[in-house]
């Protein structure tokens, strides 16, 4: 049995579902907080319920934010199925006449989009798999069907450091779960996604994932690939026609095209025409929704296209709002019990500024492994992980000689490049973690021990990538 055979087979036979997990977690730190903290003394109920009582305070805290993720989730998807993508899919395919060429371009297009919005990228990129796959049985072009499918799935290594990344985004927000760490601010997106860290960092890896892809299919075996059949259904086409004058408002082109470009108006108010400029500081969840949202509506040809997408898109999103009211529970116990401050005292005790965000990028690793979901992994860590980068940039030698808006200012950058480093280590195990790829599998027919080897290769690239980059800025 090959390595990624066994490691397949583990994950099938040990590792419990997201939801199981999640239950799992939510005991787990339960039972840490019942064993590692003391009551607080301004209450006279037992311990334990007043864990289960931090534990429901916070079940409902990540709503809105659970709201803001399935819905970057499921517009990114509908923007993936509308007519435009398919035109653009279908133009990109006349350059994949070989297993090389086809790697690097999927792998290419897949991290553009991922960039912009991870279900956009997740969706386009097996789209564009599967195609590819198609393209090279009926020109009878070898190339590595697992290879290309895991070249679809890349851009699920790059996402959290674009414009739909959960922590950053969440923490750009004035009201975010942890602004008592943060001094009542906002890590504004400038100091995060904006960064020359994390600018420097997608370039490489738009240059050198794809390179690294193609380098792959080189030395890998190919052959012509025989594909499942897939549904010939689009959601672009619907069947039924208006039958009232009122129905007509869902068919009529230029109503869906007036209300997108309305919403993209009001995007462009909030980024760019009310502050003066191109305002990066004003990105967070709504705004990226609201882009979405507006060139949706665009992209489709009516309502009633837009929203049979949206049918088929949704199906994805089950997970995030069934599971995001326990990781606020979790959220909940750790941070009123004291356990995040236990947790961020110990982590300190083993780092220092220049260990941090490695120790950070690889803790965030494991947990993606528990917690799959950028936003959810944000809920559990990002309290420990900003307790942590303020008290090691508040040294007495760091800040001896400076004054509050400088000390301010130098645990704002300590925090803003925790929250990256957390980021990259969620998103660097989704290379290992099969509960994202579940679209992809369906859509190309693979199965997920046809990507592992090569999703692998990709995740050891972008490990070094991220652990160079986070040690030189």
């Amino acid at each position: 049995m090959s390595f990624s055979d066994r490691f397949i087979t583990f994950f099938r036979n040990y590792l419990p579902s997201p939801f199981s997990l999640a239950v799992l977690l939510s005991l787990l730190t339960l039972g840490l907080a019942w064993g590692l903290t003391d009551p607080l003394p301004t209450s006279d109920e037992p311990h334990l319920l007043q864990l289960v009582g931090h534990w429901s305070n916070g079940i409902w805290g990540l709503l809105e934010f659970a709201m803001q993720m399935m819905l970057m989730l499921i517009l990114g998807h509908v923007l993936a199925l509308s007519p435009p993508v398919g035109w653009f899919i279908d133009r990109v395919l006349v350059l994949c006449n070989s297993g090389p060429r086809a790697a690097l371009v999927v792998t290419l297009v897949t991290l553009v989009f991922a960039l912009f919005n991870w279900g956009l990228g997740l969706i386009v990129g097996a789209i564009l798999a599967r195609k590819v796959g198609e393209y090279a049985a009926q020109h009878r072009i070898a190339v590595n069907y697992g290879l290309i499918g895991a070249a679809g799935y890349s851009g699920l290594m790059v996402w959290h450091g674009g414009l739909s990344g959960s922590a950053p985004l969440k923490a750009a927000q004035a009201n975010h779960q942890f602004v008592d760490l943060t001094n009542g601010l906002a890590i504004e997106t400038s100091l995060t996604l904006g960064s020359t860290m994390n600018l420097v960092i997608s370039l490489v890896l738009l240059v050198v994932l794809p390179l690294a892809m193609f380098l792959m299919a080189r030395v890998s075996p190919s052959q012509v690939p025989v594909l499942p059949p897939r549904s010939t259904s689009s959601p672009n086409n619907p069947e039924d026609e208006p039958d009232s004058p009122a129905e007509r408002l869902d068919f009529s082109r230029a109503f869906s095209l007036f209300f997108g470009l309305l919403l993209l108006f009001l995007f462009a108010y909030a980024f760019v025409i009310h502050p003066g400029k191109v305002d990066f500081s004003a990105i967070n969840p709504n705004l990226i929704n609201l882009l979405l949202f507006g060139l949706c509506l665009i992209a489709h040809r009516h309502f009633k296209a837009f929203l049979a997408a949206v049918g088929e898109a949704i199906q994805g999103s089950v997970g995030i709002m069934i599971q995001f009211p326990l990781y606020a529970g979790i959220m909940g116990i750790m941070s009123g019990s004291g356990l995040a401050a236990l947790f961020s005292e110990q982590f300190v005790a083993i780092s220092n500024e220049t260990t941090f965000p490695i120790y950070t990028l690889i803790s965030a690793g494991a947990v993606n492994f528990f917690v799959p979901s950028g936003g959810g992994q944000w809920g559990v860590q990002g309290g420990i992980v900003l307790d942590a980068a303020a008290q090691l940039a508040q040294s007495p030698e760091a800040v001896a000689d400076l004054t509050p808006d400088e000390v301010q200012a130098l645990v704002r950058g300590a925090q803003a490049k925790a929250i990256m480093a957390l980021s990259y280590g969620d998103q660097l195990t989704n290379m290992m973690q099969p509960f994202w790829a579940l679209p992809l599998l369906g859509i190309t027919g693979l199965k997920a021990r046809d990507i592992l080897p090569f999703t692998l290769f990709l995740m050891v690239v972008g490990l070094v990538i991220y652990s160079v980059g986070l040690l030189v800025f």
